[in-house]
């Protein structure tokens, strides 16, 4: 039987560091549904739109990945896609607490939906959208952060 996964995030913006979860998941899983949550509390600086079209060109060359959007539950969207999964990302300790809560939360909710953390390789552990997005706002360059496409969308965000 064919296991699925979701990699659920607000994605403001896809950095390299879930490019490369992303990448990894994606040889656990048959199939990963990189997952864009509205997140409107989280006040994003793209758009849902813009956020899922990004992520969709991003992750083009990754055979077994597709891109969606979504409101509401985590677990709500994998029960109704057929996803046994959510894949969370830890970068440190500090991440560890509230996603302990969360993966609590989502079993609660629904039992049959495990959640799977990976770590990102040591180059990314540090790489945060929020990081990414202040330092971009401040003129810096993030291209080792992410990839092109993002960057050039980030300075055009920024420019005006």
């Amino acid at each position: 039987m064919p296991v699925g996964a979701m990699y659920p995030g607000t994605f403001d913006p896809i950095t390299n560091g879930h490019h490369e979860l992303v990448r990894r998941a994606a040889q656990i899983f048959d199939r990963v549904v990189v997952a864009v949550a509205a997140s409107p509390n989280k006040r994003p600086v793209f758009s849902l739109q813009e956020r899922t079209q990004m992520a969709r060109e991003v992750l083009a060359d990754v055979p077994n990945v597709s891109v969606d959007s979504y409101e509401g539950l985590t677990v709500d969207y994998a029960r109704n896609h057929d996803l046994q999964a959510v894949v969370r990302g830890l970068r440190a300790v500090s991440d560890f607490e509230y996603e302990f809560q969360l993966s609590s939360m989502n079993r609660t909710l629904s039992s049959d939906v495990e959640t799977v953390f990976l770590c990102p390789e040591a180059e990314y552990n540090f790489i945060s959208a929020t990081l990414v997005r202040e330092v971009a706002a401040l003129g810096g360059d993030v291209s080792r952060f992410v990839h092109p496409l993002v960057q050039k969308s980030l300075n055009q965000k920024f420019s005006t």
